[in-house]
């Protein structure tokens, strides 16, 4: 059941099927109710007028066997002691009444000799209704009976039976009936068909956007595009949304194949620079640069640092929300550096962010490090609060970053012509985790023109 049943248009067939079954079938219902309804109330509007006919020519002083109960409909006139006075000719038979014997009693007709009263009798305004049959010239049929109780010209209280025939009432229904058991298989097998060719026409951008999915999977070639339907509904949205992912996933593969070449490239060179020295080393102890290998181990290790934080960043990790005093980091960072080319001067406030320490330390460290490569004389920097962020400025006094290259110094392994030595300008890697990490934390790091006419770098976290 689930394999037959487990496409879109088989469910949305099955569904709006069943929907309109169970519609028709409660509209059918309420309608034959009506219909019987309204027939049953005709019937009973047919019988009281003949009640009502026949009861004011016995309040009359017609006497019972004068009266002209005609042939079409069964009457039947009963007293208090259920004692028939009158009945049609041809009724044979009679149930729901007030005395289910059709031969009136005798004693009626003499009565009606001896009668010479010329009063006028009363008839009750509101007939009762009741269900009986009646079998009249040999056929037996339901009928609505309709009782009116009048009391005759002697004085004496008799009850009007008059019936109508239900046989119109249950050829109307029975015809309705059978009519909705045979449209009703036929209307919907059409709501069938017709929905699941909908759902199918409207499925089938659906399928070629999967037919082109799994085209990619299985090229692994991220530049190709799903189909784009010319209307504006669910389907189109759904792919340009597609799409957009493979082009962000594109962006990602290719900007992760260019780490691992960068990072192969400038691993390569200081791995080969080490090997060299201990090569020599080892076959002339007198040429070892010891220094120099250390430098080259120093350089590796810092290497390997920032390469496994990037991969910790573009992996989703997210810093913690622990509150981070930006004045005591920035002085705590500051007091640990030895060896700076120029000074650094603070003008810091107190304020307080939540991130990881670490991750800000490092953004901080590496930001103070691209300014002394490039500072003539000093490096100054700033903390303060502005509205809901906290504000860290690096600042430097040296040649300052092209406007143009703004935001390409935040690449990976970018350094430009005034940076490119491995020695001096590092890898590349500095201010692109510096981007990262402030990204992650919610905030923005971008460069402009210092006061002192250098860069200012200035990072911007919620406080």
């Amino acid at each position: 059941m689930g394999r037959v049943f487990g496409s879109v248009r088989a469910r949305a067939a099955l569904g709006a099927t069943v929907v309109v079954a169970v519609a028709l079938v409660v509209a059918g219902l309420a309608v034959l109710g009506v219909l019987r309804s309204n027939l049953a109330d005709r019937a009973e509007v047919d019988a009281g007028a003949t009640a009502r006919a026949v009861a004011s020519k016995v309040a009359g002083g017609v006497a019972y066997r004068e009266l002209d109960l005609g042939d079409d409909t069964p009457v039947q006139i009963v007293d208090e002691d259920h004692r028939v006075r009158a009945v049609s000719d041809d009724l044979q038979a009679v149930t729901g009444t007030g005395s289910s014997s059709v031969r009136p009693v005798g004693a009626a007709d003499e009565d009606d000799d001896d009668d010479d009263d010329d009063g006028a009798g009363e008839v009750s305004s509101t007939p009762e209704y009741s269900a009986g049959t009646a079998r009249v010239d040999g056929g037996t049929a339901e009928y609505r009976w309709a009782a009116l109780e009048v009391t005759d010209a002697r004085g004496e209280d008799v009850t009007v039976y008059a019936g109508a025939p239900l046989a119109t009432e249950q050829g109307a229904v029975g015809t309705v009936r059978d009519a909705m058991l045979i449209g009703l298989p036929l209307l919907l097998v059409v709501v069938a068909g017709v929905t699941w060719l909908v759902t199918r026409r409207a499925l089938r951008p659906v399928e070629g956007i999967r037919r082109e999915m799994a085209a990619i999977t299985a090229s692994t070639d991220l530049s190709r595009r799903v189909p784009v339907p010319g209307s504006y509904d669910e389907v189109a949205r759904l792919a340009r949304t597609t799409n957009e992912t493979l082009t962000a996933l594109q962006a990602s593969v290719e900007r992760q194949r260019a780490f691992v070449a960068d990072a192969s490239h400038e691993l390569r060179s200081p791995v080969a620079s080490l090997r060299t020295q201990l090569e020599v080393g080892a076959a002339h102890p007198e040429l070892l640069d010891l220094d120099g290998a250390v430098e080259d181990v120093v350089r590796l290790q810092r290497l390997a640092a920032d390469l496994l934080l990037l991969a910790r960043l573009d992996a989703g990790e997210r810093p913690a929300h622990a509150p981070v005093a930006l004045d005591a980091l920035v002085r705590e960072e500051l007091a640990q550096r030895v060896g700076d080319r120029v000074p650094v001067r603070t003008e810091v406030a107190p304020v307080a962010v939540p991130g990881s320490r670490g991750q800000l330390g490092r953004v901080l460290g590496n930001l103070v490090d691209n300014a002394q490569r490039h500072a003539r004389s000093g490096v100054r920097v700033a903390v303060r609060e502005e509205g809901r962020w906290a504000v860290l400025e690096v600042a430097d006094d040296g040649q300052g970053v092209p406007e143009g290259e703004r935001e390409r110094v935040f690449e990976r392994f970018v350094r430009l012509d005034d940076a490119r030595s491995r020695d001096d300008g590092g890898a590349g890697l500095g201010l692109a985790i510096a981007r990262d990490v402030a990204v992650r934390h919610g905030g923005t790091l971008a460069v402009r023109a210092a006061p002192e006419g250098g860069a200012l770098f200035e990072l911007r976290v919620p406080a």
